[in-house]
């Protein structure tokens, strides 16, 4: 009875399985999942951040400690310091006991097919809460895509899915995330297409749309948010355009400015003799210290980006207040807090148009009608820039105002702030961190699969040899016409000493019957003696190497001139075509079994 039940369940669970694996309609069954549990990952880390506020600062439990007032000024300088000692310790024990660098999902959708480890996700999601909990001027959205992508990613692989629905799992993960924390499902969706897939691919709009949205609703069922109302926003003119593309060139300039100034702040912490479990601790003191001014320096500024699109407020106070938030988002992160710059960017856009909008008013009186509407073209132009992703960022704009015209003025601000952060810069602040490390990624497009494509993985390891020194008649008698299409010379020894083209060796017999001495040995007929591969070369280095041969064949050796194997150049072109024929029919939505 219980081996049939056994059985049944194993059945079942196959089926389960193959829906999901074979079939369009599992696909957005699954996504709607991740969707759920996306939004559960964002109410829950929502939930406790909010509840380290409550505890070590006090505030309302419905409020925002970033325009939070009547805060102890003592508890303002050290609940940030002490919390980043506590946090720095718990970092170190967690590096020695093997915790290193996580793969977040833009970096496991370009280069390992989607698949993410859930315990380093749920890490880094728990060490998210505790530096904007402790009030650390870092975002949530860090830890949200990353939590999300991972448990998508667990998911994915629980159901063996093919790589490239792997892939859309994670980037359903991170878009449902951000889609539930903003409360804008069309923005979250955008986000998984812009930056974890890094393609609008067709087949995967339904499933990235299905999760945006269960997961924004499961948000809204258990943890509702109704969003202070703006102020009048006024109508953008076709006149305002020529300042509505400045202001997203200056924007691209200040998100360039911040990503800069978080590497050299990181960079002098590391070259400083303060150990690294001390260096939170350093961070949480300065942003303890300009909280003390203004408490819009705390955490992601969530609070503070409604409060301040339409605040009152001079154009002095508004370029400290950003250049107080900057330095504290630059210290938060280069001191080794763990977050994103995606809130931050939106609060510092907002302040970043306001004072645009005032320093017009003070030059061109009467240009800037609503500074309201220049700090929210701001706030989504700063975080192109900082993020990328301008659909992203003009979709949030059109769900926090329902205003199609205005939507249009965010829309060409935003893209002037991608073009010119691309031609200045060309990073986001994400793909700029894996610059710093030595990897070569601009976005989430899946380039992992060339790397897997290795020499070693393509290369036939029986390999023709022989030796150098043997005569040119030994050779013609171990290798008749036609029997193979390349040798390999070897020395005495056994190392490589070069190719040997078969037709060579009849070559010499021509010469021999025109009267002019053969060659004693296959040693004068080497070819390509210093050009071979190495196992570990990818498939395009490979290609390369034939081209600057002008070889069709190379042997593979080590870097003691081992012979391993041998690679032409047809099979390598053949196998990059078929694998680049794949990719092409993942974006068309052909499913190959």
């Amino acid at each position: 009875m219980t081996t049939g039940s056994t059985s049944e369940q194993e059945t079942l669970w196959h089926r389960v399985r193959r829906l999901a694996r074979a079939s369009e309609l599992g696909l957005v069954l699954a996504a709607a999942v991740v969707g759920v549990l996306s939004g559960l990952v964002v109410v829950a880390m929502s939930s406790a951040m909010q509840g380290l506020h409550v505890l070590i600062f006090g505030i309302d439990p419905h409020g925002h400690l970033s325009i939070a007032t009547g805060l102890p000024a003592m508890l303002v300088l050290l609940a940030p310091a002490l919390g980043g000692l506590a946090f720095g310790l718990v970092s170190a024990l967690l590096r020695r006991r093997g915790f290193g660098q996580p793969v977040d999902p833009i970096e496991a959708n370009a280069l390992h097919g989607g698949r993410m480890s859930l315990k380093d996700s749920l890490i880094v999601g728990a060490q998210t809460i505790a530096s904007s909990g402790v009030g650390a001027s870092v975002g949530l959205e860090a830890g949200y895509t990353q939590a999300a992508s991972g448990v998508a990613s667990r998911l994915g692989q629980v159901f063996h899915l093919r790589r490239a629905d792997l892939r859309l799992m994670v980037g359903c993960g991170a878009g449902a995330a951000i889609g539930a924390a903003f409360n804008a499902p069309l923005m979250g969706a955008f986000y998984g297409f812009e930056l974890i897939l890094g393609t609008y691919a067709i087949p995967a709009f339904v499933p990235m749309m299905t999760a945006s949205f269960t997961a924004t609703l499961t948000r809204q069922t258990l943890l509702p948010d109704m969003p202070p109302p703006l102020p009048a926003l006024g109508a953008p003119q076709m006149s305002d355009l020529p300042a509505i593309l400045l202001l997203g060139i200056l924007c691209a300039l200040i998100g360039i400015v911040i990503m800069r100034g978080v590497t050299l702040v990181e960079a002098g912490f590391r070259r400083s003799a303060l150990p690294a479990a001390l260096r939170p601790m350093i961070g949480g003191l300065i942003v303890g210290a300009l909280a003390l001014w203004s408490p819009a320096v705390f955490s992601a500024g969530h609070g503070a980006v409604y409060y301040y699109i339409g605040a009152d407020a001079t154009l002095t106070f508004l370029l400290m207040l950003l250049g107080a938030k900057v330095i504290a988002s630059a210290v938060s992160i280069g001191a080794g807090f763990r977050g994103g710059l995606f809130f931050a960017s939106v609060l510092m856009g907002v302040l970043a148009g306001r004072a645009y909008a005032a320093g017009l008013d003070l030059f061109v009186p009467g240009v800037a009608e609503s500074h309201a509407l220049y700090a929210l073209i701001g706030m989504s132009a700063l975080a192109v820039a900082v993020v990328g992703g301008p659909m992203t960022m003009t979709l949030l704009a059109l769900e926090m105002t329902d205003d199609l015209t205005l939507t249009l003025a965010v829309l060409a601000a935003a893209a002037a702030a991608s073009l010119i952060t691309r031609r200045l810069f060309g990073f986001s602040f994400t793909t700029w961190r894996f610059h710093l490390r030595g990897e070569n990624i601009r976005g989430a497009h899946d380039v992992g699969w060339v790397r897997d494509l290795t020499v070693e993985t393509l290369m036939r390891r029986e390999v023709p040899q022989v030796s150098a020194d043997m005569t040119i008649e030994e050779a013609r008698r171990a290798y008749p016409p036609g029997s193979t299409s390349y040798l390999v010379a070897t020395t005495p020894e056994g190392f490589y000493a070069g190719m040997v083209p078969p037709a060579a060796l009849y070559e010499a017999r021509e010469s021999e019957e025109d009267a002019d001495a053969p060659p004693a040995t296959v040693r004068a007929l080497l070819r390509q003696v210093d050009d071979t591969l190495r196992p570990a070369m990818t498939i395009r280095k490979a290609l390369s190497a034939f081209a600057h041969a002008e070889a069709d064949a190379l042997a593979v050796t080590t870097p003691e001139r081992r012979i391993v194997g041998i690679l032409s150049e047809a099979h390598a072109v053949k196998r990059y075509s078929d694998e680049m024929g794949r990719r092409l029919s993942e974006l068309t939505g052909e499913r190959l079994d």
